[in-house]
């Protein structure tokens, strides 16, 4: 029982001094060790195991409401979903937590690290609603909001499919096209509702509607 201690207390000083040893310019410690110094908290750490601490400095905020999750649609299957570039609707209709207005999104205080959490057994669960055996994937295979956080989805598995990380519509692709859409909607050229709907019906679409070309 000691030794466990001695171990746990060790464990937890190393985090620690990680954290504040932290190089200039880093905005979080991710849990396998590593730095991240992305300027948004959107996908911080997310081939890292996700964020262990969110560094001084690095604008991350608590105590953001969410409020009940909303549907875009019925959710009729668990199974044999399809995957695609874009989620298989019978599974995966989209959805967001109610509480996340344009207000609340909009404010500088919003930040998506506040409201992620989607743990690895959801994730392992996603795959094998699509037919894929439950792993790690890394690079190639990334399990994606389809509302996005910046636009207040929600992370429920109605809003969550496997992403590829190749091709022409990828999941980089969809990132920026969640950093254009977020900044229509708080610049009052798109209403948020439209953008919502938008991602859970045809992000491909959308994609073309506020860049004015295809994906890639």
């Amino acid at each position: 029982m000691r030794l466990l201690l001695v171990v746990v207390g060790v464990l937890a000083v190393t985090v620690a001094g990680s954290a504040a040893a932290a190089p200039p310019g880093a905005t979080a410690l991710c849990r396998d060790g590593t730095y991240s110094y992305s300027k948004h908290h959107s996908g911080t750490c997310s081939h890292h195991g996700g964020v262990a601490k969110w560094l001084k400095g690095s604008g991350s905020s608590s105590g953001v409401q969410t409020g009940p999750t909303v549907l875009l649609g019925r959710r009729t299957q668990s199974s044999r979903c399809v995957r695609f570039s874009r989620p298989d609707r019978s599974c995966s209709p989209g959805a967001y937590y109610s509480r996340l207005t344009k207000r609340v999104i909009c404010a500088g205080s919003f930040h998506t690290g506040t409201i992620r959490n989607v743990p690895q057994a959801e994730k392992f669960t996603v795959e094998r609603e699509y037919g894929m055996a439950a792993s790690y994937y890394g690079y190639t295979i990334e399990i994606d909001h389809i509302v996005p956080l910046e636009l207040g989805g929600s992370n429920a598995l109605a809003n969550l499919f496997p992403e590829l990380g190749s091709g022409t519509a990828n999941y980089h692709v969809k990132d920026s096209l969640e950093n254009r859409a977020k900044a229509a909607v708080c610049d009052g050229q798109l209403p948020l509702r439209a953008a919502r709907r938008g991602f859970a019906r045809n992000w491909e679409a959308l994609y073309r509607r506020l860049y004015g070309h295809s994906p890639g």
